[in-house]
């Protein structure tokens, strides 16, 4: 079966960019309770050096991440850049600002608890959607509240 993949360079760009705002935004208003369902089945998160591998590693994180308790969280992705593509394979590299505390809002007012770069490599699918193949955080500045990561748990 052939995949009929979008032509330009903009239109992969545009929905990739998508693909990366429609994740952050499960992720800050809807626990990312669905943020697993935009990866391949067998996809990969990784923040720093902790992966989750598979959708249900993924979907058990955002579970963890929501069973801490009241969390609010703000990603801001910006400078969305098409790296890469090749047949229904592409690579968006972005930059995401996280803002985030404990509580529910309205909270004080702090920078940024983590800057990182976001390498995204995406397929495209039969059913005409982009999803992440992996999905990278590469923290290039932390600081103030730690963010939700599990800490005492090896890599899945």
């Amino acid at each position: 079966m052939s995949v009929n993949v979008p032509a330009s360079d903009a239109d992969i760009l545009q929905q990739l960019t998508m693909l990366e705002v429609d994740y952050w935004h499960d992720v800050d208003h809807n626990w990312g309770r669905s943020a697993s369902d935009l990866y391949i089945a067998d996809g990969l998160f990784a923040i720093g050096d902790k992966t989750m591998n598979g959708r249900e590693a993924i979907a058990g994180f955002y579970s963890w991440r929501e069973g801490r308790g009241d969390r609010t969280a703000r990603h801001v992705v910006s400078n969305f850049r098409l790296n890469a593509r090749d047949g229904n394979r592409a690579q968006l590299q972005c930059i995401m600002l996280l803002y985030a505390a404990d509580g529910r809002p309205v909270l004080e007012s702090r920078p940024a608890i983590m800057i990182a770069d976001v390498v995204s490599d995406c397929a495209y699918g039969a059913d005409g959607r982009w999803r992440f193949v992996s999905h990278r955080l590469i923290p290039v500045f932390m600081g103030g509240e730690a963010p939700t990561i599990p800490q005492d748990e090896p890599n899945h």
